[in-house]
């Protein structure tokens, strides 16, 4: 009697086992993504816009890296000093960033990201143009809901905290188009 349990089990196994592995393998969420969309700086008084894009890669279910390029699209004016207002636009912004998930399912996932990054702002007044660039490292939450598993939207905020020369701070609101590959 035990002979033949032992054999049902091991039989049971062996066909339930491929699909086991199956059912882990078409639930991974990693591989390569991409998105693009619109971002809503403000820092130190200036509120600029950018047209962002991310690559990434998901290495598992909970981690992943990225990289991130911004471009600025709509500028600020600021008083530089009375009676003098200068025009304020990002020009580009490049960041790397470790992310981590929480799967929420398939589809929907929660985000947490740190990361290292570098902005430049160009300031005009009175005929006189100043561009500088200001290193950051930036932490940042958001969610991201796939319509199709690969079709999606993304929202997130990041703090970005300035250090050296341009101290200070900037929170960036983003909203994205997210497809992975």
């Amino acid at each position: 009697m035990k002979s033949l349990t032992t054999a049902a089990v091991l039989a049971a196994a062996s066909l339930v086992a491929p699909a086991l592995a199956h059912a882990q393998q078409s639930t991974s969420l990693a591989g390569m993504y991409g998105d693009i969309g619109y971002a809503k700086a403000h820092g130190n008084g200036v509120d600029l816009d950018t047209i962002q894009g991310r690559l990434g890669s998901r290495l598992n279910n909970y981690m992943g890296v990225e990289g991130e390029l911004g471009i600025g699209v709509k500028g600020d004016r600021v008083a530089a000093a009375p009676g003098v207002n200068a025009r304020v636009k990002l020009r580009h912004q490049e960041a790397i960033y470790g992310v981590g998930y929480l799967p929420l399912g398939a589809n929907a996932d929660l985000l947490v990201r740190g990361g290292y990054g570098a902005t430049t702002v160009r300031a005009s007044a009175a005929g006189l143009h100043s561009t500088d660039t200001n290193n950051s490292w930036n932490l940042g939450v958001g969610a991201q809901y796939h319509f199709d598993g690969v079709n999606g939207i993304r929202a997130d905020y990041t703090r970005h905290e300035f250090v050296g020369k341009g101290e200070g701070h900037a929170n960036v609101w983003s909203i994205a188009y997210a497809r992975r590959f």
